[in-house]
């Protein structure tokens, strides 16, 4: 039905996500197996619902990694009750003069060069620096760190087709960051710092604190979805503002509007377009009766653009309120990292608009899709500019 691995789909799913929506918006896909769900009510509904909706593939006859993602209640909310004590609004808030300096750092790098690879130059290093500083990786192995998350990420495409190399490309990365992650923690334990890592290795609930196991698949979640979130985030509002320079026009005129316009940047091209449940008993949504032990595809990008709950939804506007999409999930899986996500777009995005005068999409090309297939964004985006005035 849908071939979710092709790049001119994944550039713009778009108009194929409303005519699914329209004829068929709760559907099994014949050739991959997994249910997909199009429509803004089924997707909210499979990514709350935990007694109809497991986080976990086990439920489906899949395998996943050891992460906080794929954990059901009730040991999910303790798990993420622990792992919160590490991400408190304080200490997202005293990140802000450090992401600050790294935006100016990378900037400042290509002031002079009239053009720039938006993703390599910027959208890219600037979360993960951020994440490997979060953790205490030295700035000598971000290269490492980075290549570590390409290997992680290439477990979604298992999803479609089965994929050897994937798989093992992810038990290498595992290999490789078992020993160095379990140095660095080890190390938290013998001489604390002020960081989050040490948070996690001091976190304690009723007398429970995380295991090894615990922070380690934590930290892989985090070197994944703490960079590649942000990295298209950056990049589509990039490609949204150069699309709509109406909105351009408007954001430059009332910058108070950057964080509604980061909101809907989220809603229109959201960077995380779907992800994954298994149901746990007979479930029927829009008339479809999902069997138990399927494997269920949230589209969160089709649920973001439906016409039942956003008015002209393929229209890009940074006033549109209410603005109550899901780009984050909801209900007891919401992205715990969706305040480090916002903190850095904000610094991300008003930084650009400050530094890159008169800047434009360099290329006519259509532009390559991340590997990832769950995500949205761009591998490589050319931005012309000019010196500030």
């Amino acid at each position: 039905m849908l071939d979710l691995s092709s790049p001119d789909f994944r550039r713009n799913p778009f108009p194929t996500y409303d005519v699914a929506r329209a004829i068929a918006p709760v559907v099994r896909d014949p050739d991959s197996g997994p249910w997909l769900l199009f429509d803004y009510a089924s997707v909210r509904q499979a990514l709350t619902d935990s007694e109809c909706f497991s986080s976990s593939m086990t439920a489906a006859g899949r395998s996943n990694p050891d992460w906080m993602i794929f954990l059901d209640p009730p040991r999910h909310g303790k798990l993420r009750g622990l792992i919160s004590k590490a991400f408190t609004p304080k200490a997202i808030a005293e990140l802000e003069p450090r992401i600050r300096a790294l935006s100016s750092q990378l900037l400042d790098a290509v002031a002079n060069e009239r053009c720039m690879d938006l993703v390599s130059d910027y959208a890219t290093p600037l979360p993960m620096m951020v994440v490997a500083e979060m953790i205490g990786i030295p700035a000598a192995d971000w290269s490492l760190f980075h290549a570590w998350s390409d290997g992680i990420l290439r477990l979604s495409q298992t999803v479609v087709v089965a994929d050897a190399g994937a798989v093992a490309a992810y038990m290498a990365v595992k290999a490789e960051m078992g020993p160095y992650l379990d140095a660095i923690v080890a190390d938290r334990r013998d001489r604390p710092k002020d960081d989050l890592l040490t948070r996690l290795v001091q976190a304690e609930v009723d007398g429970e604190r995380l295991t090894e196991q615990e922070i380690a698949g934590f930290i892989e979640l985090l070197i994944v979805a703490g960079q590649e979130t942000t990295s298209n985030l950056i990049s589509n509002a990039m490609i949204c503002f150069a699309e709509y320079p109406e909105q351009r026009a408007r954001l430059a005129a009332a910058p108070g509007l950057l964080n509604a316009a980061i909101e809907e940047v989220l809603r229109y091209r959201s960077p995380v377009q779907w992800l994954f449940r298994a149901t746990l008993r007979d479930v029927t949504l829009r008339g479809q009766t999902i069997p138990a032990g399927s494997l269920v595809i949230p589209i969160i990008g089709a649920a973001n653009r439906d016409p039942e709950v956003f008015a002209e939804p393929n229209r890009f506007d940074i006033q549109r309120a209410p603005n109550p999409h899901i780009a984050f999930g909801h209900g007891g899986h919401f992205c715990i990292g969706a305040p480090l996500a916002r903190l850095e777009a904000r610094i991300a995005l008003a930084d650009l608009f400050e530094r890159l005068f008169k800047w434009e999409l360099a290329g006519t090309e259509p532009w390559e899709p991340r590997a990832a297939l769950h995500v949205h964004g761009p591998v490589s985006i050319a931005v012309r500019f000019h010196a500030q005035a």
